[in-house]
Formats: C-alpha cells, structure tokens, sequence
C-alpha cells in the first residue's frame, strides 16, 4: 500500500488558489499514467495564470481513454515527459491551496505519486475538493459530478473531459459554491449567537470562519448530550469538537 505524506483537505471558500486537473490513461493507480495535466491560479477570484501540458507516457494510451479523453498517442508524440511536466506543474502551484474536483481519491494521489517517482518531491499543497463541497451545498442534486455542477450553475460544459477545459469549468463552480457556502457559514454564526458563550459573535474562536483549527473544515453547531457544541463537518474523520 502506498504511503502518501499529502497535504490536509480543506473545507470551504478561499480566494486564492490554484485548480488543477489531470486525464490519465485509466483509473488504476497502480498502473495508469497522466497524460494531461493542467492548472488555472487565482487571485481574488479571478484567473491570473494557466498552465497546461500533455504528458508523453511512453506507452501506447488505451482506446478507453481516449473514449473520455480524446487524447490520442500522435497527440502525446512530441509532448515532455512526466518529469519535465510535473517539474513545470510544481513551479507553477507553488505552495498555493489546491482545488480539483474529486482530487482527494483520484488527481491528487496521481498527482503526488508522479512528482515523487519522477521528482523525488512530495506533493504536500493543502486542497480542497469541490466533490465534497458540492455534495455539502447541493444535496438536491442527483448526483455530483463536474458536469452535473456546472450544469446546475449554467456553466457551459463544452470541451468537458480535457484538462484546461475542467480547470475553468470548475473555478466557476468554485466560485458559486463559494457564495452558498459563506451563506452556510453565516447561518451557523447566526445559530450559534444564542447559545451562550460566544460573546454574541457567533463563531467557534470568538472572531474568525467557523474553520477547524485541526482539518480546515467547517464547525457547525450540533446538539449533543450535554447541550450545543461546534462538531468538524469532516466527523469522523476529524472529531475536533469546541464548546460554544
């Protein structure tokens, strides 16, 4: 089993970060390659930088991805390896925060896992899925893919299915869900103002997010045994919990 030393999932909205997206040859981790990977940095919101580059495998990329992917093997000829992409992938991200959509099981561990077998570096960047967070502030929906995100939102999906193409797809996603999750946030503030001891601020620390000291992820107030209390939304993954 392989031990990834990777950053912390993050919850919530920040305003800057960097998306990152990658196609691969399958969905095996212990076999499948990248192919594509790409990444958007954002500043306040707003796209200030791109990065994209397909990946040449050395291997023949099987008819199934290029199903999903549309990358073909005369596509990859001439493009850099997996070093020199991922060496260019890491410059460009820096220490920012992450964003992908289902990066936790998937891109990151791709990701991680190439920068060290290529690199000898690990890929320790704190990140936040937008999978998660759009289970979190949509749960009328179905079902949760980037697709059907976007959809929601009325982001145009075209070009789905290729890295750069995500990346922008999901920093508009990112974005929206961003203003529901601050309204999540003030709702939580606003039921913790009659709860007793947070000096009518409504907050975990007094001032600040509701943001676990201990995960990134969100507090909400909850009702336990012995009264109210601020419980992680990562539980029981995260089981910080914080008297109000």
């Amino acid at each position: 089993m392989t031990i990834r030393n990777k950053g912390k999932r993050l919850n919530g909205y920040r305003k800057n970060y960097v998306v990152f997206d990658l196609e691969t040859t399958g969905i095996n981790q212990n076999y499948d390659v990248i192919i594509e990977i790409s990444a958007v940095k954002v500043c306040e919101g707003e796209i200030v930088g791109e990065y994209s580059t397909l990946v040449n495998p050395g291997r023949h990329i099987p008819a199934g991805a290029t199903a999903v992917n549309g990358i073909t093997d005369e596509m990859v000829k001439d493009a850099p390896d997996i070093k020199e992409a991922m060496a260019g992938f890491l410059d460009f991200i820096g220490n920012s925060v992450l964003v992908g959509h289902n990066i936790h099981t998937f891109d990151m561990n791709f990701a991680y896992d190439a920068a060290w077998q290529a690199l000898g570096k690990e890929l320790c960047n704190d990140y936040i899925d937008t999978l998660y967070m759009a289970r979190s502030c949509l749960p009328q929906l179905a079902h949760h893919r980037l697709t059907d995100v976007s959809e929601y939102f009325q982001i145009n999906t075209e070009g789905a299915h290729r890295a750069l193409n995500d990346c922008i797809m999901n920093q508009k996603c990112f974005e929206e869900l961003g203003v529901i999750w601050k309204e999540k946030e003030k709702k939580a503030a606003a039921a913790g103002n009659g709860t007793g001891k947070s000096g009518g601020k409504g907050n975990a620390e007094g001032d600040g997010d509701l943001e676990c000291p201990r995960c990134g992820g969100m507090l909400c107030l909850r009702k336990g045994k012995f009264g109210a209390f601020y419980g992680c939304v990562n539980f029981p993954a995260c089981r910080y919990t914080r008297n109000t």
